[in-house]
């Protein structure tokens, strides 16, 4: 199965406000491996950008005016998703603006689960750690995913952190590591043994009568000295 890690960015939150794609990254994972065949395009939005987007991925509609408006790379997408399990993280998010883009262009694909799958990773984390804080960079920390790199939001960026996050998740890197511990336990345990049947038996060396003497004296003479007497004759038969 040939999957596609997928991000976006946006003019804003809300696409039932008008807020339109202004970014689209793709990453191809084939073989539980990144390649380097990915998917990368600016778009104009056509409108202006909310400076709470602008904070979160630094792109201005300056940066825009003289890139393609989406009409013009739909079918470039549809080509490089078409047949892929797609893995997007808060898939609803990122399918809901795609779609309403493709419905805009007139696209003859109005909706992208027509022609490839969708999984969710957000879900699917949510799912495999409850009650914990599943963001990508929460995920990047619970998986050691380094992205010191990404000050800003950035499609492209975030698509490619996202597949490494991905196969972390979902290849059972940890128990995998557990069990290969757990089999080095075992095999130590088990050489333990042979050694430890090998070995002769220890040898005893018993007190002659001289140090049995001076070691009683010692104890008596502490018996006499102490408030508490000697703990070591306590319960001795006398």
């Amino acid at each position: 199965m040939r999957q596609v890690v997928l991000d976006t960015e946006t003019t804003g939150l809300e696409v039932s406000q008008g807020h339109r794609l202004i970014e689209i990254g793709c990453v191809e994972i084939m073989h539980r491996r990144t390649t380097d065949q990915t998917f990368h395009q600016y778009v104009n939005p056509e409108r202006d950008i909310d400076a709470g987007a602008q904070e979160v991925h630094g792109i201005t509609l300056k940066d825009l005016e003289d890139k393609p408006k989406f009409s013009t790379i739909a079918d470039d997408l549809i080509q490089y998703i078409e047949g892929a399990e797609l893995v997007i993280h808060n898939a609803s998010f990122d399918v809901g603006f795609i779609n309403a883009e493709l419905v805009r262009a007139k696209h003859k694909i109005t909706d992208i689960r027509e022609c490839c799958t969708v999984i969710d990773s957000l879900s699917q984390a949510r799912k495999m750690h409850p009650g914990q804080k599943n963001s990508l960079d929460a995920l990047c920390k619970r998986y050691e995913i380094d992205n010191s790199h990404r000050e800003l939001h950035g499609a492209l960026l975030d698509a490619q952190i996202l597949a490494d996050v991905y196969l972390a998740m979902t290849g059972g890197q940890t128990t995998l590591s557990l069990a290969a511990h757990n089999s080095k336990n075992v095999r130590q345990d088990a050489s333990s043994k042979d050694s430890a049947s090998q070995r002769p038996a220890l040898k005893v060396i018993y007190a002659n009568d001289d140090e049995l003497s001076d070691h009683e004296a010692f104890l008596n003479k502490i018996q006499q000295e102490s408030q508490s007497g000697c703990v070591w004759l306590k319960g001795l038969p006398e």
